[in-house]
C-alpha cells in the first residue's frame, strides 16, 4: 500500500468559530467576526441569541443580517484547489424581497391560471424550505403573506361535506403530489412560523374577519392535511388576537376546533386544538358555542381514552391537563354543567382527574366540581357524586394537604355545603366518615 498523504493544515481564518469547520459561505457580522452563514443564522435566528458568539457584543436588529465575505470565499476556494481539497460550490445569491415580490406578482389575479399559481406556490415553498433566512425574507416581503392568505380564501371549499376516512384519522396525510392551491398555501403559511406582527397585520387588515371565517371552513373540510395546517395557524392567530376579537369568534370557528378534538386527527393536533379552545372559552358566549358544538362529550371521551391523565397509566398527561382546563371553562355556564352531569361518565372523569393530575389540573377539576355542586346540585347529581367517588376524593385532598390552599378551600366548602346528604353516608368508608369536616 502507498504511503498516506500528510494531513493538510487548514488556516485558522478559514474555520467557522461556531462549527469549527471550513466555511462554505463566509459572512461577516457588524462586529467584524466572520462565520459560516448556516451556523451564524442558526445561532441568531433559530436559537434566538442576540449577541456575537465571539465578542459577546449585542446585535441591534439591523445588524443581525450578515454581509457576504466574497474575498474570503475566493481565498478558501483557491486554497482548496491548490491542496486538492474538494471545492465547495459557489453559494447561490441569497433570496431577497424583490425576488419574492416578483413571484407573487407573477401569480397575480390578472395572470393567474391554476398551473401558474401552483408553480408560484411551489417556488415559494422551495424558498421557504431552504433556510430560516429565507423564511424571514418571505414573511417580510410586502404582500407575500397577504397573497398566501388570499389563495386560501379563494380556493377553500365553502360547502364542506364533512366525512373523514379511517386512514385520515389514523394520520395518513394527503399526497403532496395531489396538493391543491389552498393546501399548498396553508403549508407555506405554517412553515413561515408567522410572527405576532405578521399575524396582526393580516387580522387587522380589511380581510381579517374573512381570514378567521376561512380557517373555520378549513377546519370543517374532509382534508386531513388542510385541517392540520389550519389548526396550527388558528393557534398562532388567537394568540395574537385581543379579547375583543376573541369575543366575536363565530360558532363555525368554535365548531371546527371542537371537531378537531372529537376526530382525534393526531396527538399534536388535539393538543393544539385544546389550547385554542382554552383560549377562546373565557370570552363572550364562546363557552355556549363550544357546548352546542359537542365539546363536553368530546372532552369526556378524550379523558376516558387517555386514562384521565394516569388512572389507567400510559395516557397523554398534557392532553388531559388541557382537557380538564377546558371542562372547567365550560362548567362556568349553565349549558356546560347540564351537559356534564347528563353525560354518564362526566362526573366520574372529573373525580379521577381531581387526584391524578398536577396541582394546576387538580385545581381545575375541583373548580369544575365546585361549580356543579353549587349550581347544579339536584338530589340525583349529589347521589352520583357519592357513587363515583367525588366525595371520597375531596376528603382525600383535605387529608393529604398537597393540592393548594384554594383547592382545599373549595373541597371543604363543597363538603360542608352538602353535608346533610354526604356525611355518614354508607357509600363512604368509616375512616372517611370520621374525617368529614364539621
Amino acid at each position: 500500500m502507498g504511503e498516506e498523504s500528510p494531513a493538510v493544515e487548514v488556516p485558522s481564518y478559514f474555520v467557522c468559530p461556531i462549527s469549527l469547520e471550513i466555511m462554505r459561505d463566509p459572512v461577516t457580522l457588524s462586529t467584524g467576526i466572520t462565520y459560516d452563514r448556516e451556523s451564524i443564522e442558526r445561532w441568531v435566528f433559530t436559537d434566538g441569541h442576540g449577541e456575537c458568539p465571539v465578542t459577546k457584543q449585542r446585535l441591534a436588529p439591523a445588524d443581525r443580517e450578515p454581509t457576504p465575505n466574497h474575498t474570503l470565499r475566493r481565498l478558501i476556494q483557491g486554497w482548496c484547489a491548490v491542496h486538492a481539497v474538494e471545492r465547495f460550490p459557489t453559494p447561490r445569491p441569497p433570496v431577497d424581497a424583490a425576488r419574492v415580490t416578483a413571484i407573487v406578482e407573477a401569480a397575480g389575479p390578472l395572470r393567474r391560471g391554476q398551473q401558474e399559481l401552483m408553480a408560484s406556490l411551489g417556488e415559494l415553498a422551495d424558498i421557504v424550505a431552504e433556510s430560516d433566512r429565507n423564511r424571514r425574507c418571505v414573511q417580510g416581503a410586502p404582500g407575500a403573506v397577504e397573497f398566501l392568505v388570499s389563495v386560501v380564501k379563494e380556493h377553500v371549499c365553502v360547502e364542506t361535506t364533512f366525512k373523514i376516512s379511517q386512514d385520515e384519522v389514523c394520520g395518513v396525510q394527503d399526497s403532496p403530489n395531489e396538493s391543491s392551491p389552498e393546501e399548498a398555501a396553508l403549508i407555506i403559511l405554517h412553515s413561515l412560523k408567522l410572527t405576532e406582527e405578521s399575524l396582526k397585520r393580516v387580522l387587522e387588515g380589511s380581510g381579517g374577519d374573512d381570514f378567521l371565517d376561512t380557517l373555520a371552513c378549513v377546519l370543517r373540510r374532509p382534508s386531513y392535511l388542510s385541517r392540520m395546517q389550519g389548526i396550527h395557524l388558528l393557534r398562532s392567530a388567537v394568540s395574537a388576537m385581543p379579547p375583543a376579537r376573541l369575543t366575536s369568534a363565530s360558532a363555525e370557528l368554535v365548531d371546527g376546533v371542537v371537531r378537531v378534538i372529537a376526530d382525534r386527527l393526531s396527538a399534536k393536533a388535539v393538543k393544539v386544538a385544546l389550547t385554542v379552545l382554552c383560549r377562546l372559552c373565557p370570552w363572550g358566549r364562546n363557552r355556549v358555542k363550544a357546548v352546542e358544538a359537542g365539546a363536553v362529550s368530546a372532552l369526556v371521551r378524550l379523558l376516558l381514552d387517555e386514562g384521565c391523565g394516569g388512572c389507567n397509566g400510559g395516557g397523554d398527561r398534557r392532553a388531559c391537563e388541557l382537557a380538564i382546563v377546558a371542562v372547567d371553562h365550560l362548567c362556568g355556564c349553565a349549558e356546560g354543567r347540564l351537559e356534564l352531569v347528563a353525560h354518564p361518565a362526566g362526573l366520574a372523569v372529573l373525580s379521577c382527574a381531581a387526584t391524578r393530575l398536577s396541582a394546576a389540573g387538580t385545581e381545575s377539576a375541583v373548580r369544575a366540581l365546585h361549580a356543579v355542586a353549587r349550581h347544579s346540585a339536584t338530589p340525583a347529581v349529589l347521589q352520583e357524586m357519592l357513587a363515583v367517588g367525588v366525595v371520597a376524593r375531596l376528603l382525600f385532598l383535605l387529608q393529604v394537604g398537597a393540592s393548594g390552599d384554594r383547592t382545599r378551600a373549595r373541597a371543604r366548602e363543597m363538603l360542608k355545603m352538602h353535608a346533610r346528604v354526604w356525611r355518614d353516608s354508607p357509600c363512604l368508608a368509616s375512616h372517611l366518615n370520621a374525617s368529614y369536616p364539621r
